[in-house]
């Protein structure tokens, strides 16, 4: 069992849910996130070749949420320290290492090529997505 930070049972014991917190859960809910790491996956690095990679999984959430709350990397990064709603959507707590910017714009680069067969695929996921966000601004 991991023990929790003290941020963290700060936070798992206040009463009522932001409307950041709401809007996550409901991106939880609608974001197709298999067939998303399913195209991304062949692309991610794998352990073996520099330092070990964070979860696809956590890199894919971090990217969504910045693109979402409209943060640039050092924001981003800053926002995984500060904003405990953010850390427990991507799965990450301070126990651990946090991604820095230059991870979150690493992440930004890996994806299909043009004319690569799957480099269309994220798109309609994206566009249905980023019109999601913009309602619950």
């Amino acid at each position: 069992m991991k023990q929790i930070s003290f941020a963290d049972a700060e936070y798992a014991g206040k009463r009522k849910k932001t409307r950041r917190e709401v809007f996550l859960d409901e991106m939880e809910q609608v974001v197709p996130w298999k067939a998303l790491l399913k195209v991304i996956e062949p692309f991610y690095p794998v352990a073996g070749n520099g330092r070990r990679p964070y979860p696809l999984a956590t890199m894919l959430r971090v990217h969504l949420m910045q693109n979402w709350f409209a943060l640039s990397d050092p924001a981003m990064e800053e926002a995984l320290y500060e904003i405990a709603s953010l850390r427990n959507f991507a799965g990450l707590d301070l126990c651990e290492a946090i991604p820095d910017e230059t991870t979150i714009l690493n992440f930004r680069r890996v994806r299909p090529g043009r004319g690569h067969p799957q480099a269309g695929q994220c798109a309609p996921h994206a566009q249905r997505l980023a019109a999601q966000a913009r309602q619950h601004r």
